[in-house]
């Protein structure tokens, strides 16, 4: 499988078995129950399902066949042990079905949690260097005053928590989204782990974005070089976005009586990326609860998880946190959580000339003829209404509304000082009395 993946070292294609990490006993099981619930019988389609090498995945059949739990359902010619066919054999399918009864999982194989320690470590978001050209490309058009770049810089580079706060509509979210994109890199994640025995799902397709990779023919004996452990997908790095909806029950194992296999929380799907908790102080809990579960995660770089069992095991933690917020953080902070929170950047509305230039750019992209009179209007009229100040998201608030009256209208998209009137009464609630 062809990859450019710079300076990221790949989980290497195992040469044995014993290269996989895995007991016997656990592979028999999972090729067992994925011939029983799958109905396979192709050495191919076995291979491409528990994702192992043919030679490996025949290596296994063996030891099943062994054991009588498998039988070849023909003869097998020589060199074509990879189209050979098998079924279980009344052995066989009771072996699964006591599996089953202990774990309904089946399919890929699983990587030990020690296996994927090591490659967090060779794929590790705090090796990445972001430049200031990359950090403004991936901005975008958002307009930035340079020292907030100058902040910004250090804190995605370092790979560390970074608190974002200020008054809304500010673009908060876009910085966050930004930071992501900035990094351009990709990851190998694991499809599922298992830790003392509980298999462990992590990649997610809601989550995960999968790069392109070229496929070796499965049925080939002889795989091409450039090749990685399938039990992995190669993806872009993760970003795990919540807000007002996140509790702390989130960041737990999910445990699913069905199955009897578990869901890995948000910030181990985030693993290698970003988790950003948007919109800090509308949740359930409180901020300070929020931030004391990080704690440890945050100084230590390491996070606790536990089994249904109540058994406790550390996991890596290899994640950029980053906390947004309307509040200020001495209002919803104490000094000891702030202090864990490496980097605090307040991100404050444009001046007047910020505002104009972003004014002129969503104009631009809306295809939104400007109008002199318009602006000197909105600037000297409306905006010492509200004390001048101004807010990224206002521009795009303002024309889209223009843009809405004129095509109700029927009228060319235009601005006007009573277009402008019109759309600055919805962008603004006038604070009454209702009788009720």
């Amino acid at each position: 499988m062809s990859i450019e993946n710079g300076h990221i070292t790949a989980p290497p294609v195992p040469k044995s078995l014993d290269a996989t990490g895995l007991s016997i006993v656990l592979m028999r099981d999972v090729l067992l129950k994925t011939m029983f619930r799958m109905s396979l019988s192709k050495i191919s389609d076995l291979a491409k399902t528990i994702c192992l090498p043919i030679p490996q995945t025949i290596e296994l059949v063996d030891i099943c066949r062994a054991e009588r739990m498998v039988e070849a359902t023909a003869t097998i010619s020589a060199g074509a042990q990879s189209e050979a066919s098998f079924q279980l054999t009344e052995t066989g399918k009771a072996r699964a079905l006591d599996a089953l009864s202990q774990s309904e999982y089946y399919g890929p194989m699983p990587v030990p949690m020690e296996m994927y320690e090591a490659q967090i470590q060779r794929q590790s978001i705090r090796d990445i260097q972001i430049t200031r050209r990359q950090l403004k490309i991936a901005m975008g058009d958002l307009v930035l005053p340079p020292t907030l770049m100058d902040d910004l810089g250090p804190a995605v580079s370092s790979g560390r928590s970074i608190l974002l706060y200020g008054p809304p509509g500010n673009g908060k979210s876009s910085i966050s989204n930004g930071i992501r994109a900035a990094m351009g890199d990709r990851i190998f994640v694991p499809r599922t782990v298992v830790h003392a025995g509980q298999i462990i799902s992590v990649f997610d397709p809601i989550v995960h974005t999968v790069a392109a990779t070229s496929e070796d023919n499965p049925s080939l004996l002889r795989q091409s070089g450039n090749r990685f452990d399938n039990r992995y997908v190669y993806c872009e790095r993760p970003t795990v976005i919540t807000g007002g909806e996140l509790t702390l029950d989130m960041l737990d194992l999910k445990f699913n009586a069905v199955s009897r296999t578990y869901q890995a929380p948000l910030q181990f799907k985030a693993t290698g990326g970003v988790f950003i908790i948007d919109d800090l102080g509308r949740q359930e809990e409180a901020p300070q609860a929020i931030v004391n579960r990080w704690i440890v995660p945050l100084e230590m770089n390491y996070d606790i998880l536990a089994l249904q069992s109540g058994e406790k095991f550390i996991v890596p933690f290899d994640t950029l946190v980053i906390f947004s917020t309307n509040f200020h953080p001495n209002e919803i902070f104490d000094q000891a959580a702030l202090r864990r929170i490496f980097y605090k950047i307040k991100i404050d509305g444009p001046d007047q000339a910020d505002f104009l230039k972003i004014f002129a750019l969503v104009a631009r992209k809306r295809k939104m003829p400007m109008d002199e009179e318009s602006i000197v209007y909105l600037i000297q009229k409306k905006y010492p209404t509200i004390k001048n100040v101004y807010a990224n998201y206002q521009p795009v608030f303002l024309i889209d509304q223009m843009i809405a009256i004129c095509d109700f209208e029927g009228k060319p998209r235009q601005m006007s000082p009573e277009l402008i009137d019109r759309a600055w009464k919805n962008m603004f609630v006038q604070s009454e009395t209702i009788v009720k």
